[in-house]
């Protein structure tokens, strides 16, 4: 089947984080009960057909804040050249030879291209050969976190580590007049990516091809949705997701699923 249509019924479910009344979280249980998982590296054709080795790694990563880079910048001074392919050979490395300003003045990731195919600085590609054995494509600072026994959420750029899943916070009154925050989590579809996202080849999140996964969005990425709403909330959404597999109609199915 072809990638679905973006428009399509959802059940969302709202709840007050348990961490803090401020805040009321609002969950896509359509899509966090899904049967979606990453395909790179087991049939991801990449976003743009000409690197189709490359992922969704093609255009690099900007950083969420300067928190976000100085936290992967302490990974990559851990990063050596069985890992990285493209670590700098006989000096140490420096901040410009993986960031860069793009033409919005937005810091980002390096991008290079090797044998026409652009990806993130970071991106080993499929020939990548360390002395110690192992290699081909993925990215260094995944490889990393294996090595140090931790979650990628911990060594990757905030938005690598997201996607497909997006979080956005909106400012709502209430008739009363009084004020919370919505913090939305939901899919991260093509037109999360603006404009452009609607000139990628190819996309993940709403392809019959990525939903292929035995357990549910919510159980299989528990480390990111922690990160993104806390402890005690995630534990409030899984106790939701639960109810509604059991229960959800088949309109709040997401159309990218086996049925």
């Amino acid at each position: 089947m072809p990638e679905v249509d973006l428009a399509f019924p959802r059940a969302y479910v709202e709840f007050v984080n348990p961490d803090d009344e401020s805040e009321v979280m609002r969950c896509d249980l359509t899509w966090l009960t899904s049967s979606y998982r990453c395909i790179f590296g087991e049939g991801c054709p990449g976003i743009y057909a000409d690197a189709p080795d490359v992922g969704c790694c093609t255009l690099g990563a900007h950083f969420a804040d300067k928190t976000d880079e100085k936290r992967v910048a302490a990974y990559v001074d851990m990063l050596d050249e069985n890992l990285w392919q493209q670590k700098p050979q006989g000096r140490a490395v420096r901040k410009k030879d993986w960031i860069e300003v793009d033409e919005d003045g937005e810091r980002k990731t390096r991008t290079t291209t090797v044998d026409g195919q652009q990806a993130c600085v970071f991106h080993n590609r499929k020939d990548f050969a360390p002395p110690t054995g192992g290699g081909g494509a993925g990215c260094a600072l995944h490889a990393l976190a294996y090595v140090l026994g931790k979650n990628p959420v911990e060594t990757k750029p905030d938005v690598c580590w997201q996607l497909p899943i997006r979080r956005t916070f909106r400012s709502v009154e209430r008739q009363d007049g009084t004020t919370y925050t919505e913090v939305s989590i939901g899919e991260y579809d093509r037109r999360g990516w603006g404009p452009g996202g609607h000139d990628l080849d190819w996309y993940c999140s709403g392809n019959t091809e990525a939903h292929v996964a035995p357990e549910p969005v919510y159980v299989t990425h528990e480390a990111e949705l922690t990160e993104l709403m806390g402890r005690a909330a995630y534990a409030e959404l899984v106790r939701h997701c639960d109810a509604h597999v059991r229960s959800r109609s088949a309109l709040a199915l997401h159309p990218a699923d086996p049925h």
